[in-house]
């Protein structure tokens, strides 16, 4: 690692795998469980946009497996979480906990590196109020990340980071057993130099040359996951997200000795992975219920 990462690195550990710091105080129980079409909606801490929206199956006791489920949209505040609503929904009737985070954006009190953090708060408000409001029903030692576009960005980064420091450990309080990345940005400097680069330089606050640190901190791409199952679905008609971005991160987690795949679709462009109508939705809900389900 870089002097330059190592100084963005340690001005942002406060809130960077620390999320206990940023809760808000106790919740009660709710006196309604989630359900897949009533899900919790669950502040993990305590500014606006920094909650999440908690989805259950309506069989069983659990504990069930889980998903954290994170939207894209160029990481920008008009962008929301309602966007993952259906896919969130058809999972949990699938039997699977489905945690629907949203966070800080861009335009609105988001950006480097409140929108890095908050990401990672959300994934580890799993073993606090996420778990205390679900009635101790996950399973935290089967827990699912997928994101698409941005949101990908977002999952791939929490399962990087998280894999390198907490699940080094004897007895990690999360196991991520896969992430699954729709149309996904993995490669930031790459997104800025040929893609559409005034998404990525709202977000990082400059250009690759200007914070280079930023860009080395952010991209999932230099720090692929440890021991997780990697899917990546990328559509041959992404004019917004190029299929470049999937084929780079999935050699680099070959190369890291990592489980990966890659399923470039037919036809396909980016905003088809959030149509419940369309073939791209039906291939990343089978995919992440396929990933959720296995064995482990």
């Amino acid at each position: 690692m870089s002097v330059a990462v190592m100084l963005v690195a340690v001005a942002i550990s406060t809130s960077f795998g620390t999320a206990e710091q940023a809760l808000p105080a106790a919740i009660a129980p709710s006196p309604a469980p989630a359900s897949p079409d009533a899900p919790l909606r669950i502040p993990y801490g305590a500014t606006d946009d920094r909650f999440g929206d908690l989805y259950l199956p309506s069989s069983g006791r659990g504990p069930y497996p889980v998903v954290v489920l994170i939207h894209g949209g160029s990481w920008s505040q008009n962008r929301t979480l309602s966007e993952s609503a259906p896919m969130a929904a058809a999972l949990a009737r699938d039997g699977v906990a489905v945690w629907n985070i949203e966070y800080r954006r861009v335009n609105g009190m988001g950006g480097w590196p409140t929108t890095l953090t908050d990401a990672y708060d959300a994934f580890m408000a799993l073993t606090t109020v996420a778990q205390q409001q679900s009635g101790d029903r996950l399973d935290l030692g089967n827990v699912h990340l997928a994101g698409h576009s941005a949101g990908g960005q977002l999952a791939a980064l929490v399962a990087g980071r998280y894999t390198h420091t907490m699940g080094r450990t004897e007895a990690p309080p999360i196991r991520i057993r896969s992430v699954t990345l729709l149309a996904a940005v993995l490669d930031l400097r790459l997104a800025a130099t040929t893609g559409r680069d005034g998404f990525v330089r709202k977000l990082l606050g400059g250009t690759p040359e200007e914070v280079p640190g930023r860009y080395e901190f952010a991209s999932p791409i230099g720090q692929i996951p440890l021991g997780v199952r990697i899917s990546a679905l990328h559509g041959d008609r992404d004019r917004v997200v190029a299929p470049e971005q999937s084929r780079r991160y999935i050699t680099a987690a070959g190369r890291a000795g990592t489980t990966a795949d890659l399923r470039i679709l037919e036809g396909v462009g980016h905003g088809d992975f959030v149509d419940p109508a369309s073939q791209a939705w039906a291939a990343a809900r089978a995919t992440i219920l396929g990933n959720a389900t296995a064995r482990h």
